[in-house]
């Protein structure tokens, strides 16, 4: 059981041969996160992951309860989160002083891993928690920190994003809730938010909702929104609660997945008794709630990855045990005996595809986490913007990609198991349901394709987009002198062919054909996707090449794992990224040319 969740020694390799995890103790901000202290960290959160945590993923599936305006949310999560937050796993990554650990972000990435992929629905809960509370952390007054810091970050207390209204989705700057001063600092709070994850439920005693709002007279658009704090349960001036703070759940959706986390629909100030308190400056909740949403996406992004992950661990155990058909160089012997499935061409392909994204996947998101690691040490100012730079231009490909390949990987898992993995009898029927929503939430992909070309790609210059590329031709190098030679240039070619793509897309939104290039985003992205998998999977390949001949001799067959999924990529996959950027220098226009009737076939 404890396999069908992540693969182990694939989570070592990358932190500490591939991104040198250990080294992080050399500094003075992680001293006390050695080799060892890393390994127990992951060790305990797998434990409590596969013994507390899975448990209740099959029994969320069954959903929420709604009565009278209250949500119950599944009786097995309650001791799950008992555990979680006494383990105190909810804020990992923040200062001690305000009740984190002070842990590196790509081990917390990596204790993550276990906690999403045990059930993703019941993570959200204190994900959003801890979102919410950085966003007190980082925006808040010292009065508001004293009041709801420290019991978010404990779990003690729950928190949420209140962005969506039913007239304006992912345009924000439409919303109508209106935020009126009471003249003692306090505001009155009046709309409807729909869409809101962790709305309402009975696993914490009070929630903290940051609500984007629009000050009576504030500018239109997005230039006039300001965010608040709108606590349930009003909380007093020491720290006790109140009276309810007139935020009423109207219903909770029902959805395709994820079922154990509610959905819900939130009315503020139904009876005009709903107060907040402004959480940073009058007209910046944009500003401020952007910190949020580029936590929430690159989570999303570990979300789809982390469910795919168990995807494929599960459909490899099934295709090592599951006994149907002869093997194919038997075909005409009668008494040739069935083998297990993971013998035919087809079921292997399927599993190295898998594997191939899935390890791809895990050295992409722990990169990311070691920027943050890496910025947060970094010697000077110059080093901490390169890694921060890094960041922002790959949090869209982290969101986008990761979640279209995790959906990718679970519908393989469910091809793999055949029929059986139609049903409820077997977990992949719920985990490719469940990974849907992360190419939606948070942006939709297409809004991740959109901010990378019309935003990240020409940032500051474009130096971020072009020290990517530079991280890519130092991992190229170093597999050339590994005697990667075959690999690296072809890699290479795709890494050059894709900044000649970037500066095609770069130069054609800027011109009238504006259109036609963000029609063309989505695809874009892909490629650029494509090529960080290459990259990933190049890198890996170096380390094991390096590696191999001094390994130990149960190590040698994982070694030889990497450089074969690695060939696979590089001489599978990445010639058809060759055939997407053709298809998009040829800037084919016919879905912006063709007129609304014509898509109606009337």
């Amino acid at each position: 059981m404890a396999q069908l969740i992540a693969d182990r020694r694939d989570v070592d390799f990358v932190l500490f041969e591939q991104m040198n995890a250990e080294e992080l103790s050399k500094t003075e901000k992680f001293a006390e996160f050695n080799k060892k202290t890393i390994e127990l960290i992951i060790s305990e959160a797998r434990n409590l992951a596969i013994k507390e945590i899975l448990p209740t993923n099959a029994d969320g599936d069954k959903g929420c309860v709604f009565e009278n305006n209250k949500v119950k949310v599944p009786e097995s999560f309650h001791r799950a989160y008992k555990l979680f937050c006494e383990g105190e796993w909810l804020a990992m990554q923040n200062d001690p002083e305000v009740g984190g650990q002070g842990m590196p972000s790509s081990v917390a990435q990596a204790a993550g891993e276990y906690f999403v992929g045990a059930n993703c629905a019941f993570m959200m809960y204190p994900g959003l928690a801890h979102g919410a509370g950085h966003l007190v952390e980082a925006f808040g007054t010292d009065k508001q920190k004293e009041l709801y810091l420290r019991n978010m970050y404990t779990g003690k207390w729950g928190g949420t994003m209140l962005l969506t209204e039913p007239e304006a989705g992912s345009d924000v700057g439409a919303l109508t809730t209106t935020a009126k001063p009471n003249g003692d600092g306090t505001y009155s709070i009046s709309g409807t938010k729909i869409f809101i994850s962790g709305g309402d439920h009975d696993l914490a005693e009070n929630i903290i909702h940051p609500v984007l709002a629009r000050i009576e007279g504030a500018p239109a658009g997005t230039r006039g929104i300001s965010l608040f704090a709108v606590p349930k349960i009003w909380v007093n001036d020491d720290g006790s609660l109140g009276d309810d703070n007139d935020v009423v759940c109207d219903r909770i959706e029902e959805k395709m997945g994820i079922h154990g986390s509610c959905t819900c629909v939130l009315t503020l100030g139904g009876k005009g008794k709903c107060i907040g308190t402004l959480l940073g400056d009058e007209n910046k909740g944009m500003r401020a709630m952007f910190q949020m949403m580029n936590e929430a996406r690159l989570g999303v992004g570990l979300q789809g990855y982390s469910m795919a992950s168990c995807a494929y661990m599960y459909a490899l155990d099934y295709a090592r045990q599951r006994k149907q058909g002869k093997s194919l160089m038997d075909f005409a012997n009668p008494d040739a005996q069935s083998v297990t499935i993971i013998n035919h061409p087809d079921v292997r392909r399927m599993l190295i595809t898998m594997k191939a994204y899935i390890d791809g996947m895990r050295s992409f998101l722990y990169f990311v986490g070691t920027c943050f690691d890496r910025q947060k040490t970094a010697p000077n100012a110059e080093e901490a913007e390169k890694y921060q730079n890094l960041i922002e231009v790959l949090t869209p490909v982290v969101k986008s990609y990761c979640t279209d390949r995790a959906f990718d990987v679970c519908s393989l898992a469910v091809q793999t198991y055949g029929g059986y993995g139609y049903t409820k009898e077997y977990p992949v029927e719920q985990l490719l349901r469940d990974t849907k929503i992360t190419a939606i939430y948070e942006g939709t992909n297409g809004i991740q394709a959109m901010d990378l070309l019309g935003r990240k790609l020409g940032m500051k210059g474009g130096k971020p987009f072009m020290e990517l590329m530079g991280a890519m031709q130092k991992t190229i190098a170093e597999a050339k002198e590994a005697g990667l030679d075959d690999l690296a240039a072809k890699v290479e070619a795709a890494v050059n062919g894709s900044g000649e793509l970037a500066m095609l897309m770069g130069k054609t939104a800027m011109s009238e054909k504006a259109l036609t290039a963000f029609a063309h985003a989505s695809p874009f992205l892909d490629v650029i996707g494509d090529t960080i998998m290459a990259w990933m999977h190049l890198w890996r390949a170096t380390i094991a090449t390096n590696k191999i001949e001094k390994a130990k001799a149960k190590d040698k067959p994982f070694y030889e794992g990497l450089n074969k999924t690695a060939s696979y990529f590089i001489n599978t996959v990445l010639p058809m990224t060759e055939g997407k950027r053709n298809s998009i220098k040829a800037m084919e226009s016919a879905c912006i040319d063709m007129s609304d009737d014509a898509f109606a076939g009337k």
